[in-house]
């Protein structure tokens, strides 16, 4: 019987951005395929355009083949079996004839063959038209099977020799020239290292799971890669320079220093290093994705962009929350958690979130702060939009209405946070976003008492309030009932964030909390 791997909440983040980072960076890089290549002081932006035409925020061909094998491997199926092979490929057949926006010359190839071919399994005649493509052709080692081979990683983190395995025979569906085979297995190593120890050391611990006569070939391609710029290969459509320019963008773009005062944190490393790859021109979107994966396995879901997490949309009908729960469930062995997470409509509300609530910020009446069981709202909610600071279902979060929902990934629980500061501040302006546009806010976690006055308090100083004023204020508003003092870390980024010593809470008889400078 299969039962759910164990994940640390670290991890479980790292895990849920693999496959969404691929699709932003490929999303990022779809405008540029082929054009003119981008300078350095040109921003990236998911305008949409490209070989599609895609609209804003659409991912490509990268992402849809991802999905594809994120199906299966979603299941807890393994993916060296016949079964799964054989449904991976069914499924890129069901995209080729009814999904491709976008295809390559070699993919398109192999599946076309394949769909003729008249013995074995599908997978078998995919194998088959593959390794006859690379024995008559002479470019066969394209970059379209790095491409979509992070879910592999996920499905296999407790087995690195069923990782090898698996990014073998995935690869060979389409794309069976040892080279590629080689890269897909570095960057399997890459992002399961990255998932488990949020470090990128797997790529160079992976070359020791090639062949002794390909290892010196590696270590080279990746030194070149560290001290060359991403645009240095100028076809990077060849498997061996995309993964190069895709390493030069992860190890040549420097980690910002947590410095929360002047916005800078470290989890933006992954907004730089994704738009550096896809400054390299040219396969812009494949280029952006493999470097995608590997960067949202090392700093996780929490530190894409929530910009960058509304826009993503692509085939078929996908979004952002289920690229999460497709990579959250690989990971997972394809098992929900107790509280039926990520997978139900709706997630439990457990009893600690106490009777629905709602009530106005203190500084702007149109965002309401509240808890969990308010979006069991019978009725037309006077909302906009909602900003979750907590786990919710698959399902729309009001069911009366359809409103913009931002989801942020924030722990309720001291140190879980890798990207606090980040996330806080994110949310934060998210509500301030949505606050310019005109929109009315329900900005709310579980129940409503540490997480949603942090970011509240972190919205109030963006508007011009002090730190402490805002915590005092939306104390005030909550009735003084919060357990934010239980999260001292959550607390004090209001300050930091406002460029500010934080306070030491200490406790006084007759209230729950007052604020004691720190000397």
């Amino acid at each position: 019987m299969t039962t759910a791997r164990q994940l640390s909440v670290h991890a479980t983040d790292r895990a849920a951005g693999v496959l969404l980072g691929a699709a932003c960076g490929d999303a990022l890089g779809v405008p540029y395929e082929f054009a003119r290549r981008l300078r350095a002081d040109e921003q990236p932006a998911m305008i949409g355009g490209g070989l599609g035409p895609y609209k804003p925020g659409e991912y490509s061909d990268d992402t849809q083949m991802h999905v594809c094998i994120a199906a299966v491997a979603s299941t807890g199926a393994d993916l060296t079996s016949r079964t799964a092979l054989d449904q991976i490929a069914r499924n890129f057949h069901l995209w080729r004839d009814g999904g491709a926006s976008d295809i390559g010359t070699q993919t398109s190839t192999v599946l076309g063959a394949a769909k003729r071919h008249r013995t074995g399994t599908p997978a078998q005649a995919m194998l088959a038209e593959a390794d006859a493509y690379t024995a008559r052709t002479r470019f066969s080692a394209g970059n379209g099977s790095l491409m979509r081979t992070g879910i592999v990683a996920l499905a296999y983190l407790d087995d690195v020799d069923g990782m090898i395995r698996a990014a073998t025979q995935v690869s060979s569906l389409t794309h069976s020239d040892p080279e590629c085979i080689e890269a897909c297995i570095l960057w399997c190593s890459g992002i399961r290292t990255a998932v488990l120890e949020g470090t990128f050391d797997g790529v160079r611990e992976g070359i020791a799971m090639l062949p002794d006569d390909r290892q010196e070939i590696w270590h080279a391609r990746l030194d070149e890669a560290e001290v060359n710029p991403p645009h240095h290969w100028e076809r990077n459509g060849y498997v061996v320079t995309a993964l190069q320019a895709a390493w030069s963008a992860i190890t040549g773009t420097p980690v910002p220093e947590l410095a929360p005062e002047r916005e800078s944190f470290p989890a933006q490393h992954f907004q730089l290093a994704t738009e550096a790859a896809v400054r390299a021109g040219n396969d812009t979107d494949t280029v952006a994705a493999i470097a995608g994966a590997l960067l949202g396995a090392r700093w996780g879901v929490s530190a894409i962009p929530l910009a960058w997490q509304q826009a993503i949309n692509g085939w078929p009908t996908m979004r952002g929350p289920e690229l999460v729960r497709l990579a959250v469930l690989t990971a997972r062995k394809g098992m929900d958690d107790a509280d039926g997470w990520p997978s139900a409509p709706h997630v439990k509300t457990p009893a600690y979130a106490g009777k629905g609530f709602a009530v106005r910020h203190p500084d702007d009446p149109g965002v309401r702060l509240g808890n969990l069981p308010m979006t069991e709202y019978v009725g037309t909610p006077p909302v906009d939009a909602v900003v979750s600071l907590c786990r919710v279902g698959q399902a729309p979060i009001f069911s009366k209405i359809d409103v913009e929902h931002v989801r942020v990934w924030l722990v309720d629980k001291q140190g879980e946070n890798p990207n606090l500061h980040y996330a806080v501040d994110q949310a934060a302006r998210q509500v301030l976003r949505l606050r310019r546009e005109g929109k009315r806010v329900f900005l709310h976690c579980v129940a409503g008492r540490s997480r949603t006055p942090a970011v509240a308090a972190a919205y109030s100083t963006l508007l011009g309030t002090d730190p402490r004023t805002a915590l005092e204020e939306v104390h005030t508003a909550l009735g003084g009932h919060w357990t934010l003092p239980s999260h001292p870390q959550l607390h004090d980024a209001v300050y930091e964030l406002a460029g500010q010593t934080p306070p030491t809470p200490q406790p006084r008889p007759g209230r729950r909390f007052f604020f004691r400078r720190r000397r």
